[in-house]
């Protein structure tokens, strides 16, 4: 039973589309007809709105953290059964017709939750490759990759396989934007 209630609340929450939300109530537009047309933190940043992006972002980490929080001070054992779980949600959310965001905000969300010092490399990460390179997508993948690597060399097995699993599918999330940065396609993204 707590391993429904965990799964199915963990979903639930990381299911809820903020960016999609955000940008009905503010600008009274779909976001899945702007930009790449997806529901993440990036794309509502190309509304041009950076309020709308930043809260964005900031409520996609929260609907993560919340609920693993919750099961991490309640039943630890599932802590990562409830991350994956609202990842899944942010990804394949119910309400948009299982078709969501990338899931980056939502991992981040994961990371500082699990463990803050996995949070801290992976936005330090994110940011020196953002700054050298400008790819939103290039930079996640990146950021993504050095968790298992931190955990491999410093030698803490416990949940490598978790983040391994989480790699590939932000690699899955992103697979159109690999094949545009293999293309030099990728579209460059201003943060500030």
């Amino acid at each position: 039973m707590e391993f429904f209630l965990v799964s199915f609340v963990s979903y639930l929450m990381g299911s809820i589309p903020f960016g999609f939300i955000l940008t009905k109530l503010f600008l009274k537009q779909d976001i899945r007809n702007i930009g790449s047309g997806n529901i993440g933190a990036t794309n509502a940043l190309r509304t041009g709105n950076k309020f709308l992006g930043y809260s964005t972002l900031i409520l996609d980490i929260a609907k993560a953290i919340i609920p693993i929080l919750y099961v991490k001070n309640n039943y630890p054992d599932l802590i990562y059964l409830a991350s994956l779980s609202a990842f899944l949600g942010h990804v394949f959310p119910i309400w948009l017709k299982f078709k969501g965001g990338k899931g980056v905000a939502t991992y981040l969300g994961i990371l500082f939750s699990i463990n803050f010092i996995y949070g801290f490399i992976f936005v330090s990460n994110w940011l020196i490759i953002f700054f050298l390179s400008k790819y939103s997508s290039l930079s996640s993948l990146i950021a993504s990759f050095s968790i298992p690597v931190y955990l491999y060399i410093s030698g803490n097995t416990n949940g490598l396989s978790f983040f391994l699993i989480m790699f590939v599918l932000i690699f899955y999330t992103h697979r159109e934007n690999v094949k545009r940065l293999k293309n030099q396609e990728e579209t460059k993204t201003k943060i500030y």
